[in-house]
């Protein structure tokens, strides 16, 4: 939940947006959820291109998608510049910190996400810079960049309830990012209640106070933080009066139900500015004011006898070719449940010419229970790349997810992707997570007895359904 008094309607958070860059993404949705399908789109398929980290350069991201990156002295930070030709050139100051260059460079690149980006040279502005709205903008590219920089199955943090402001500056050193970065995408991924924020100093009181400039929390969080909150006086966030100042304390702001444990960091000021920004991390105390959110649930067993009650969906992955299902989960499918196989069969010659990749076959094998095969991995047999199509893996994850909650039913299945198929088990779970998980639907995944995790997910093409 973004913590500002938006004036444009999120259908999540009933929040408001009047960025006409924002709207113009978001064709009447959530540009929240529009810049991070745009985001994750591109992150996939700029791994699936050979992107790999960490850290993960911005510049050979930059390269993939065909912007042209040049260095010049004459800006503060980085701005992208539209061609004649229909393309982007992203100028950046080669004199700034890596990891600020870095930084700047992802947010250029989210610029170019949005449709109007061409109709005008954009900066990365500073808050001193930023006119009515700018922030909403400026909000959904730092929110890019840090997918971008941090992208999915890489980042270790998203699971520590007890995060420290330590650990966030170590993780910030391994990918080359800034502070806020890690920040975002923290919060973007972790389960537990908490939320981010960044505060400037306000000089016009007496006695001076800090200002909330943004808020990001997470899907767990069940308070609101808005843009242009007043800090308390004797918050720990003043005691950052240096940069890489960090504070630490417990407590109770008027706009929340306390207490809060507060971590905060010292960052660089605004341009013109004396004291630092500082890069708050909140997180309550009692936990009974928030909950925390669906996350995988791991279980030894067999993915064809799904644990529970209710409605229940299994998921398997097959290939975009074969008509029938030939090796490891899918063969005790095809098994278990012959007229699946066979209605399959029949749906993909039905298909002809068609693409088949990113599409799902749904199959009844019970009155409380259903059967997704998931088209997301090309062809079958060896070959030097990877079979497994990640963006294709979310378009059926996402249709798997509508189901679900359509029918208010849990889904149950394998590692998926990551035999045969090539995909990493890391990037897979976090696609997963992001499609059902966040939306709430649970989910649970079998490994056979006796098997590591480790071992789970090197074999899963050959023990847990990957089709030849």
């Amino acid at each position: 939940m973004l913590g500002a008094n938006l004036s444009g309607k999120s259908p999540k958070h009933g929040m408001v947006w009047t960025n006409q860059s924002a709207l113009s993404l978001a064709a009447g949705s959530d540009p929240l959820l529009a810049i991070a399908s745009r985001a994750r789109q591109t992150v996939l398929d700029a791994i699936q291109a050979g992107w790999s980290g960490p850290p993960y350069d911005p510049f050979m991201l930059a390269d993939i998608l065909k912007i042209s990156v040049q260095p010049t002295q004459d800006i503060l930070d980085a701005r992208t510049v539209p061609t004649k030709a229909g393309g982007f050139v992203i100028e950046f100051n080669p004199n700034r910190p890596v990891a600020r260059i870095n930084y700047s460079l992802a947010h250029e690149i989210a610029h170019t996400l949005f449709p109007d980006c061409a109709q005008t040279i954009r900066n990365r502005y500073t808050h001193a810079q930023m006119k009515a709205d700018d922030w909403q903008l400026e909000m959904l590219c730092n929110f890019a960049a840090a997918e971008f920089l941090m992208p999915v199955g890489d980042f270790p943090l998203a699971d520590n309830d007890n995060v420290s402001i330590e650990e966030v500056l170590k993780w910030r050193n391994k990918f080359a990012v800034s502070t806020e970065a890690t920040l975002l995408r923290y919060v973007k991924l972790t389960p537990h209640p908490c939320a981010i924020f960044t505060a400037h100093r306000d000089e016009s009181g007496a006695p001076p106070r800090y200002v909330i400039d943004y808020a990001v929390s997470s899907r767990a969080w069940r308070t609101s933080l808005r843009t242009g909150f007043r800090l308390p006086p004797d918050t720990a966030a003043a005691e950052c009066t240096g940069i890489g100042f960090t504070a630490k304390s417990e407590e109770t702001w008027q706009l929340l139900d306390g207490p809060y444990r507060l971590e905060c960091l010292g960052v660089p000021p605004y341009p013109g500015n004396t004291y630092p920004r500082v890069m708050g991390l909140l997180k309550p105390r009692n936990k009974a004011a928030n909950s925390e959110s669906l996350a995988l649930k791991y279980l030894s067993g067999d993915a064809t006898s799904p644990r529970g009650q209710g409605k229940r969906i299994i998921a398997q992955l097959v290939n975009d070719k074969a008509l029938t299902w030939g090796r490891g989960f899918t063969v005790a499918v095809r098994e278990k449940w012959p007229d699946a196989q066979r209605l399959f069969t029949e749906w993909m010659v039905a298909q002809k010419g068609a693409p088949r990749l990113g599409s799902v076959h749904f199959a009844a094998l019970g009155e409380d229970l259903q059967l997704a095969s998931l088209v997301a991995q090309h062809g079958y047999g060896p070959t030097p790349g990877l079979r497994l199509r990640y963006a294709a893996l979310e378009s059926c994850l996402e249709a798997l997810s509508q189901r679900a909650r359509a029918a208010d039913a849990t889904v149950h299945m394998p590692r998926i992707g990551c035999g045969e198929a090539g995909g990493s088990w890391e990037v897979v779970s976090d696609i997963i997570d992001e499609t059902l998980c966040r939306c709430g639907v649970p989910v649970t995944i079998y490994d056979l007895p006796g098997l590591g995790q480790a071992a789970t997910s090197r074999s899963s093409g050959w023990l847990f359904g990957q089709p030849a």
